[in-house]
């Protein structure tokens, strides 16, 4: 890949790569450092990448670099929320559907969170998906329909509280 090549891709895509770190990591500041990361890691292997196969190449690179965050962060801890929940520590000005929808997701696993994110804020088709995650399309629509069944499971817990 020659400089104009990166730079085209890097334009083509930037802003739809920050608004999926920034989705899966709810932090501008984190979500910038991963993507300069991802644009960092492609220059470094633009010999490698082909152009046509950038844009997977590069979520499938930012995934695994937030997954990798959130780990060694241990930002999001299931536990953490139940016992929250449990201890009826939630105020009625958290039931924001947003704020509700934004809980839900975050406790899926980090695999489901990306393929919500991807399809359903993103706009990314089946096949989009499991290029960038390595997975293969029928993985992709099981891993959807359970992520949105744990959504609809808490979402339902969650209402049962009010």
């Amino acid at each position: 890949m020659k400089r104009q090549e990166y730079n085209t891709v890097v334009d083509l895509h930037a802003n739809n790569l920050f608004g999926y770190a920034l989705s899966f990591l709810h932090d501008r500041e984190d979500a910038e450092d991963i993507v300069q990361d991802v644009f960092e890691k492609l220059w470094v292997n633009r010999r490698k990448v082909d152009p046509a196969k950038a844009k997977s190449w590069m979520f499938t690179t930012a995934h695994n670099a937030m997954i990798n965050f959130s780990n060694r962060k241990k930002r999001l801890s299931f536990s953490d929320h139940m016992e929250t929940y449990e201890k009826g520590e939630v105020s009625p000005g958290n039931f924001e559907s947003n704020q509700v929808v934004n809980r839900a997701v975050n406790i899926l696993p980090p695999v489901q969170k990306s393929i919500i994110l991807l399809r359903d804020v993103e706009g990314y088709s089946y096949k989009e998906i499991g290029d960038i995650l390595d997975v293969s399309e029928s993985q992709v629509k099981v891993y959807l329909f359970r992520a949105r069944r744990k959504i609809k499971k808490q979402l339902k817990g969650l209402v049962e509280l009010v």
